[in-house]
């Protein structure tokens, strides 16, 4: 190959000095200014993704004046400030499978919260009815517990019967490493089941 061929131009390392000038930076783009356009600056709200090329010290001028919210009215820009927090994806309404209206019928409270926080008169919570299967029946009768326990009755009923079973509290006595695998195991039944 020879030194002064295209290929060898298009493979070299440093280029030369011709070709350095054609990938210089363009002129900045404020009126009478003939310095390198080094800096980009935003065109607006409406030219997403497309820059002006400005010096140092113009690109200050104009980020200084810059607005993007300019000719927006207040309303228009909490909207556009609101949307943004979801990155402008649509959303939609939380809660439950047919629960449009909030008004339409008693909360569902089985955690008691409402209680806790003061709720407003009038309020009656559902009681919570659920399928108990066989697995669910033993896990509660190996703790102890009856078909209406709640969550916190459950957990509380758990760390009971772990400080009493645990070999450390029994003198490492097997029998009771024994019921704890059965404790332990039937809270973890309860805990898949939805029950606490």
């Amino acid at each position: 190959m020879k030194i002064d061929s295209p290929l060898f131009d298009r493979i070299r390392v440093k280029p030369a000095a011709d070709r350095l000038r054609q990938t210089a930076c363009p002129n900045c783009q404020w009126p009478g200014c003939d310095r390198d356009g080094t800096h980009r600056a935003p065109k607006g709200r409406h030219a997403e993704g497309e820059y002006f090329t400005y010096c140092l010290d113009h690109v200050r001028l104009y980020n200084q004046s810059y607005n993007y919210f300019a000719g927006m009215s207040d309303d228009a820009v909490y909207a556009y400030q609101k949307d943004a927090l979801t990155g402008h994806r649509p959303t939609w309404r939380m809660g439950m499978r047919g629960a449009g209206d909030p008004g339409a019928g008693p909360l569902r409270d089985p955690f008691g919260f409402s209680e806790e926080l003061g709720a407003a008169q009038g309020f009656e919570p559902q009681p919570e009815s659920r399928a108990i299967r066989a697995t669910e029946r033993r896990a509660l009768e190996m703790l102890g517990l009856e078909l209406s326990a709640n969550a916190v009755e459950i957990k509380a009923k758990f760390k009971e019967l772990v400080k009493r079973h645990h070999p450390d509290a029994n003198g490492g006595d097997r029998s009771a490493e024994e019921r704890l695998k059965n404790v332990i195991q039937a809270y973890n039944t309860l805990k898949q089941a939805g029950f606490c």
